[in-house]
């Protein structure tokens, strides 16, 4: 897989949250694989900056998971473990199937966007683009969780946002034949938000989140 290119080197982001982006999106696209050691100037030259906000980056990048600091080896990207799979997946089932119950007892219904994010997601499913299913995926559970209006589960729903990323395309990069089954799922969570059956919509989502021992398998 090709590394790519940082077109915005005049952003009005700072030169330090380009290089985490830019790094970080890498990483879950899986062109900076596990095990690879990451070279300061390296990444400074391809990202248009100095090496300090490299540095600055690597921090975020190591205490959020992605990259592990070694005395005198440098930044090595860390690997998706079984364990961090399971542990993500169990959090978001915990977290969603809260937002789902408290939707339909509401009557709320289903959130007005999440029938254009699957749409997408199955058209960038046909197509294999891992990255931008996993970011659609993203954004259809963050939206039930956004439409349950509870700040607090939300901000810790979305403290997760990248290492559910980087798990979701490492899921489907080792099991592509299940898109499918995860479009299909999509729409009944839709269909039961839909008519606010909490029973049902609860039950789906906690299927739907449930790892796959073959990945699980696959990660070690």
């Amino acid at each position: 897989m090709s590394i790519s290119t940082v077109s915005d080197a005049d952003s009005p982001r700072s030169a330090r949250d380009r290089v985490y982006e830019w790094v970080r999106d890498e990483i879950i696209r899986g062109a900076l694989p596990g095990g690879r050691f990451l070279d300061e100037v390296w990444v400074s030259e391809l990202v248009g900056t100095s090496r300090t906000p490299v540095r600055e980056a690597f921090h975020r990048l190591n205490s959020e998971r992605f990259i592990d600091l070694l005395p005198r080896r440098g930044a090595q990207v860390r690997n998706v473990t079984a364990r961090e799979l399971e542990e993500v997946y169990a959090a978001r089932r915990l977290i969603e199937g809260h937002a789902a119950r408290a939707l339909c007892q509401a009557g709320a219904g289903a959130p007005a966007d999440l029938d254009d994010l699957a749409e997408a997601m199955e058209v960038a499913g046909r197509e294999q683009d891992w990255f931008t299913v996993a970011r659609l995926d993203r954004d259809f559970h963050r939206a039930i969780v956004g439409a349950h209006g509870n700040t607090v589960l939300a901000e810790l729903y979305d403290a997760l946002r990248s290492r559910q990323q980087r798990v979701a395309v490492r899921a489907l990069q080792i099991r592509p034949q299940r898109v499918p089954e995860i479009d299909a799922q999509h729409r009944a969570i839709i269909a039961a938000l839909a008519a606010n059956d909490e029973d049902r919509a609860a039950a789906l989502l906690d299927e739907h989140l449930r790892p796959i021992q073959e990945i699980i398998s696959a990660l070690g």
